[in-house]
């Protein structure tokens, strides 16, 4: 059950809630697969696009903190 403070909304309840359903690995496997994708478009000749999708991996790892901060802080 997903606890709630007097600064959370409901917004970020339903957010928490449905975070917290996602394995940790998903994110980290979403960074790699970010990077690898980026190292190819490189290798391709695409220097933009590589640049544009390997901005990605840190989001994907930052999601992935949030999502164990989440977990480890019993937000279910």
């Amino acid at each position: 059950m997903a606890m709630t403070t007097p600064n959370e909304g409901k917004f970020t309840v339903a957010i928490e809630k449905q975070t917290s359903k996602i394995p940790s690995g998903i994110y980290l496997a979403a960074s790699l697969t970010a990077m690898a994708a980026s190292l190819t478009l490189k290798c391709c000749g695409k220097g933009r696009a590589a640049l544009f999708v390997g901005q990605w991996a840190a989001p994907f790892l930052i999601m992935g903190l949030y999502n164990k901060i989440v977990k480890t802080e019993g937000h279910d």
